[in-house]
């Protein structure tokens, strides 16, 4: 008998866990917006809770699927739901809004001197050090240079926040403040993005950075005597609900300017971003948030941060441009796009087409390099022209020693993991009209070098364009700051090219993007700020946009 109860017991339990199984796998993860704070004695997670059990079936469930509570800036909650419960939901009264839990994307020096902010600026020394800028992003890696608080007095007495950095990691006077949601269980950077954006904003000066002696010069950032609070919401991309937690602790920590170099692929309605959440609620307490408008140009209506309470930026060129030298066989020299940090080549070196190294795939598919496609013993210590400039990863693996590709119009050039050079469609035709013409063909590609930029300020290619997608008499992006090629810090544990090939360690990197345009702005911002502590979000905003210089996009 005892024998037959533990065996019914058994089957209930595991009857159960197939049941739990089932209920998990029918749910996703939804948020629920839910305004302001009411106002006197409120239980938000409570609130939440008795929400969830009138809507979830079984109401048994509603501890379980209550993720988050936003109650520090805000109201609302992260939960599982089926779609049932979210339609439900939905009708619920108080509910603004209920929608999916999805991932963002990290919108991936001279250029203070390009934007007028020479070290020789007149400052407001006290003001500046007294202004504090909240970060969402990826991190920061603290023992950078640039991130020294030598020289910097006492936090200010107002700070609010705490730092909750994890395992191994430090604040100081300079990074006043630091939390992290869920990701890698540390505040510490680990892929580059939220260093470098930091840096640009508020870094101390740091004499001779350059990437392996490219672009060498003084990195410092606009505002480098503020401070920074990081709210590490993102690893390669960023969750939905990390997000909003960011801003929820952000404006309860009291800081002054958030920047959020993050962003979706596709613009979303307000009331269904994060972003648009957060930062009117900011807007609320006199915060103003400057957000990347996105890299999903040059089309119109692409561009993200379009709410109205948003500092929405675009990236532009500077005056100065990273190019690569390419010279073949005939004498003849172009110049490509691209960051080549390894030494020129004192011999010039095979030049084969893609479709000539292969034994496995047709002519017309080995054009473009794919990696089934390259015969390794054909492929070995010599320079590969491709027509696709996707496979560059694949070129190395099978054993090249550099590669041409297209550039497809992009005018920008990227740390590459080995010697490579983007060129536009002429030079590319040049290439192949030479490639063809002997039955040796030979090629030097050089370590890039920075020229002078004439056609600078412009708005890049990549740049996302207004306007608003739903409500088009809303003109964005706001205004544009340098996004290309820009020097700033980087996290020695985080691949310079993005590539898993490389496995290189930099302690400064060139990137590009409206993620490096948003931060010089965030830092005009608090600057202005500085200067002006009482002064509103608009009024700031206004500030900056009637005194910038108008260019053509």
């Amino acid at each position: 008998m005892k024998m037959m109860n533990v065996v019914w017991t058994c089957i209930v339990l595991i009857s159960l866990v197939i049941v739990v199984s089932s209920i998990d796998e029918d749910r996703k993860v939804f948020i629920a917006y839910m305004g302001f704070l009411p106002e006197g004695e409120y239980s938000p997670s409570l609130h939440h809770y008795e929400i969830l059990k009138n809507i979830t079936n079984p109401s048994w469930f509603a501890r379980k699927s209550l993720i988050k509570s936003y109650q520090r800036s805000f109201n609302g909650f992260a939960a599982y739901l089926s779609q049932e419960e979210q339609q439900k939901l939905a009708g619920f009264d108080g509910i603004i809004s209920v929608f999916p839990c999805q991932k963002l994307h990290l919108q991936t020096t001279r250029s203070w001197d390009f934007m007028g902010f020479p070290t020789t600026i007149e400052r407001s020394p006290s003001g500046e050090s007294d202004t504090i800028i909240g970060i969402i992003d990826g991190g920061i890696w603290p023992e950078s240079e640039s991130f020294s608080d030598e020289g910097l007095g006492p936090i200010p007495a107002r700070w609010k926040g705490e730092c909750q950095g994890g395992k191994n990691f430090t604040c100081n006077r300079k990074i006043i403040g630091g939390r992290y949601y869920g990701v890698e269980y540390s505040v510490r950077d680990m892929h580059g993005h939220g260093t470098h954006v930091a840096s640009t904003i508020a870094g101390r000066q740091v004499n001779k950075a350059s990437y392996y002696g490219v672009a060498q010069g003084t990195a410092r950032g606009g505002v480098p005597s503020a401070r920074l609070a990081v709210y590490k919401a993102c690893d390669v991309d960023c969750n939905m609900r990390d997000i909003l937690t960011a801003f929820d602790d952000a404006i309860s920590d009291g800081v002054d300017i958030i920047s959020i170099s993050v962003g979706s692929n596709d613009p979303l309605e307000f009331t269904s971003d994060p972003i648009a959440i957060g930062a009117f609620h900011a807007m609320q307490r006199g915060i103003l948030t400057v957000n990347a408008a996105g890299n999903s140009g040059p089309g119109l209506y692409t561009v993200t941060g379009d709410a109205p309470w948003i500092f929405a930026v675009a990236a532009s060129h500077t005056d100065r441009r990273v190019l690569t030298k390419v010279l073949l066989g005939d004498g003849t020299i172009l110049m490509g796009n691209s960051i080549n940090a390894f030494p020129s080549s004192n011999e010039e070196l095979p030049l084969l087409y893609g479709k000539q190294v292969t034994s496995k795939c047709s002519e017309n598919e080995a054009s473009y390099c794919h990696a089934r496609c390259l015969d390794g013993s054909l492929v070995e210590q010599k320079v590969v022209l491709c027509d696709d400039n996707r496979n560059t990863n694949s070129v190395k693996a099978a054993g090249a020693i550099g590669c041409i590709v297209p550039d497809h119009g992009k005018n920008v050039s990227e740390v590459e993991p080995f010697p490579i050079a983007g060129l536009n469609t002429d030079d590319v035709s040049l290439v192949k009209t030479y490639q063809n013409s002997t039955r040796s063909p030979k090629v030097q590609i050089f370590k890039s070098q920075a020229i002078n930029n004439q056609v600078a300020p412009v708005v890049a290619s990549f740049s996302s364009r207004g306007p608003s997608k739903f409500i088009s008499d809303i003109l964005k992006p706001d205004i544009t700051a340098p996004g290309v090629e820009i020097l700033a810090a980087y996290s020695p544990m985080a691949s310079p090219s993005h590539t898993h090939i490389d496995k290189s360690s930099v302690k400064y990197n060139i990137l590009s993007g409206t993620s490096m345009a948003c931060p010089h702005v965030a830092a005009a911002a608090a600057f202005v700020k500085s200067f002006h502590p009482n002064w509103s979000p608009s009024a700031i905003k206004s500030a900056l946009m009637t005194t910038g210089k108008f260019i053509l996009s």
